[in-house]
């Protein structure tokens, strides 16, 4: 960083760390595209409204149907037109509502598809800033999202005409025919025309959503990327404070002390150095594929060893070249190397037989 360059001048060229990403999905910030949202709203949406149309049209013709027949003897006091309210409502419910929640689980299909789930309190927060209309304006106006925004709508446009114009001027001389045709051939015309404009706007729409998304994940990417000074800064912070690295160290230390002695009785031999070093080795033949190390020490913890190992009738041998080589070689919990498997299998073979001949004695 040249001299007298603070930090928030820094250029962004660093990857940003997990820790940045968690924290910008924490506040709402992700790669998402609303166009894939939309492209794929419209075509499910008109697929099933296709699919459903013949019942749809079928149920809103039969409640036609039967409110004319009836109009003459419908009397219009309140609880009739209360009545015929409800029935309204919820004829309308069992006929659109499939339709709607089809509908909202295609929107939240599609959403988690691209962002997973994701609940950030920090979106509902009301920040100031965004009740200032110049603050509003400039975002509106004068930033890269927004000329990016108002391409976007304007190419959605460019192609709803496109594709109305195709489809309307293949199908013109057929349009002309319907001068001569009932209502019902008119409208079912009008119809699937409306129908295939929207299809085919629909599937425009899926192949610039898919290039939006593409754009969305690559400016996300820009906007979250960090200084030199900040991934420092970051790495400092998650590594934590000296002091409490060299407190954590030390508890750490403590427990692993603890549990190494509590493992010393346990021990069918300890081998020292004979004053400098104590390891204490364990063989259990149906559990080990070797006799493994199980507590070791220098100095006082060496002392304590033999101590626990004296309290505890554990044969204490000297073998210095031995001791040297465990202690080194082998750390806590792990089975000795097999270029030490003669030296260690005639010691313990040694004590076995001391004990049993012990036993016999006693």
């Amino acid at each position: 960083m040249a001299e007298g360059q603070s930090g928030s001048d820094q250029e962004k060229t660093e990857e940003a760390s997990g820790h940045k990403r968690e924290e910008s999905r924490k506040h709402g910030s992700v790669a998402k595209s609303l166009e894939v949202n939309s492209a794929v709203m419209i075509i499910a949406g008109l697929t099933m409204v296709s699919a459903a149309s013949a019942s749809i049209g079928s149920t809103i013709a039969g409640a036609a149907r039967n409110l004319f027949l009836n109009a003459g003897r419908i009397q219009l006091t309140v609880g009739n037109v209360h009545s015929f309210t409800v029935e309204g409502i919820i004829s309308g419910v069992v006929t659109m509502g499939p339709l709607l929640l089809g509908m909202m689980a295609i929107g939240a299909a599609v959403n988690f598809m691209q962002v997973g789930f994701m609940f950030s309190p920090e979106i509902l927060r009301p920040k100031l800033e965004k009740f200032n209309p110049l603050v509003g304006l400039k975002r509106m106006l004068f930033t890269k999202r927004s000329m990016v925004e108002l391409g976007k709508n304007l190419t959605k446009l460019t192609i709803v005409g496109i594709v109305a114009y195709k489809v309307i001027s293949h199908m013109m001389d057929g349009v002309l025919t319907l001068m001569d045709s009932d209502p019902t051939s008119v409208l079912d015309s009008f119809s699937s025309l409306a129908m295939e404009v929207a299809l085919k706007a629909g599937g425009a729409f899926l192949i610039l959503a898919v290039l939006d998304f593409a754009y969305q994940r690559y400016d996300h990417e820009q906007s979250i990327k960090m200084t030199k000074d900040e991934v420092k800064e970051e790495t400092k912070m998650m590594e934590g404070n000296p002091l409490i690295k060299s407190r954590l160290r030390s508890v750490q230390r403590q427990v692993a002390y603890k549990r190494m002695m509590h493992e010393v009785p346990k021990a069918d031999v300890v081998i020292t150095n004979p004053t400098h070093l104590a390891v204490a080795l364990q063989y259990d033949m149906a559990k080990m594929g070797a006799p493994t190390v199980t507590a070791k020490g220098a100095e006082l913890i060496a002392q304590r060893i033999k101590e626990i190992a004296r309290e505890n009738d554990i044969p204490i041998v000297e073998d210095k070249p031995l001791a040297r080589a465990l202690y080194k070689s082998v750390k806590v919990g792990e089975e000795i190397p097999e270029q030490l498997f003669q030296t260690v299998a005639q010691m313990l073979a040694y004590i076995y037989k001391l004990k049993n001949s012990t036993r016999k004695t006693a």
